[in-house]
């Protein structure tokens, strides 16, 4: 369990990057997740996955690098007693 393995990162052709990595989180930040995405689900109107939810609200919830695409604005992260924004932080360690 405790195997130190580089994760995986592919370049995506819209200039983004994926890392595939695995995270424990205690079922109450699984359910926080959850509602993330029925929320999301609703402004989109289409189904949304855990991963999907996770992605959006790292986007949303810290402040855009200064040499990542300039002039773009990143949302203002919104939060509220038991949403995901209110989960602790994750550290490099699992």
């Amino acid at each position: 369990m405790n195997d130190r393995v580089t994760p995986s990162m592919h370049a995506l052709p819209d200039g983004e990057a994926e890392i595939s990595m695995v995270v424990r989180l205690p079922w109450e930040d699984v359910a926080r997740l959850g509602q993330e995405a029925g929320r999301l689900a609703a402004q989109t109107g289409r189904p949304v996955t855990l991963d999907e939810a996770v992605s959006h609200r790292l986007r949303s919830a810290r402040p855009a690098a200064a040499h990542a695409k300039p002039g773009a604005e990143q949302p203002a992260a919104t939060t509220s007693s038991g949403s995901v924004a209110s989960l602790p932080r994750i550290s490099g360690t699992a």
